[in-house]
């Protein structure tokens, strides 16, 4: 399983993170998703078919993408 964690300054609110854990969560492969607004950062756990890739694409789409790896 790999383990990710994500930058996304676009996180505002509860509303932010919830629509976040819910469109990713929804992709094949990904096993957890845990979204914080105060640290706008997102923790990401997947196996294949999942891909960093196809996370980060997803991201976009949905008006929360990833400005690098938060530390």
């Amino acid at each position: 399983m790999t383990t990710v964690k994500y930058s996304v300054p676009n996180i505002s609110c509860m509303h932010c993170v919830h629509t976040i854990q819910t469109e990713v969560a929804d992709l094949a492969g990904v096993k957890s998703v845990k979204a914080d607004a105060p640290s706008k950062a997102v923790e990401i756990s997947f196996d294949a078919p999942a891909s960093e890739e196809a996370i980060k694409a997803l991201l976009a789409e949905i008006n929360y993408p990833v400005v690098g790896l938060a530390l």
